[in-house]
């Protein structure tokens, strides 16, 4: 298999799909595209993917272009790697929560980027405020029901859709405790941030 995916420091879209594929443990290669380079990226991407965006994954001859699209076919194709709850009730929740982030929280991934280079305290519009809101609540609810450390307990991929906010959260500064957190969110970005595989992600990316 080969994934493609664009520059590590920034890329939120790529992060997701190439943890899942970690916790496959299955063998891969990566090939890197530099984002924001106006004159090449465009071009080098579309080598790969018919929608001109990464993550891409290739197996074979199929070729998958959505994030997680990649991540479902993943869990399909390793059920080993649990990368869903078995519980179906759990299952949906996950899901749920997956795909609210997938299509969700646009004031957040517009005002504050992910950038894992970057430290500092921003002040959020009223919108922005709203998502963080929201993404506590999530994470709160979750975390009761399942006990942690993730959110349905074991790793699974609504923890790889919001190990990319998690970064956000301590780039830009946010107190969670402000937005309703009683300490469970908090300590959920931090198991996040501390994975054997954000850790190599974030190594990559900023040394």
């Amino acid at each position: 298999m080969e994934i493609v995916i664009g520059t590590k420091t920034w890329s939120t879209w790529s992060l997701r799909p190439w943890l899942a594929l970690k916790r496959t443990g299955a063998p891969f290669t990566e090939t890197l595209v530099q984002l924001r380079e106006v004159e090449t990226s465009t071009a080098e991407i579309l080598k790969h993917s018919p929608s001109g965006l990464v993550p891409v994954l290739k197996d074979g001859d199929l070729t998958i272009w959505d994030s997680l699209a990649i991540c479902e076919y993943l869990a399909e194709r390793f059920p080993e790697a649990k990368l869903w709850p078995a519980d179906s009730a759990a299952r949906a929740l996950a899901r749920a929560v997956a795909a609210e982030m997938h299509s969700g929280f646009g004031d957040l991934r517009r005002e504050c980027p992910m950038d894992l280079a970057l430290l500092t305290t921003a002040e959020l519009s009223d919108g922005t405020k709203a998502n963080v809101r929201r993404i506590v609540q999530v994470w709160t609810q979750c975390l009761a029901r399942s006990g942690g450390p993730f959110l349905f307990g074991h790793w699974t991929i609504a923890d790889a859709f919001y190990a990319p906010v998690a970064t956000r959260f301590r780039s830009y500064g946010v107190d969670l405790t402000a937005y309703g957190d009683d300490g469970s969110a908090q300590a959920y970005c931090a198991e996040l941030l501390k994975t054997p595989e954000f850790l190599e992600w974030e190594a990559a990316a900023v040394g």
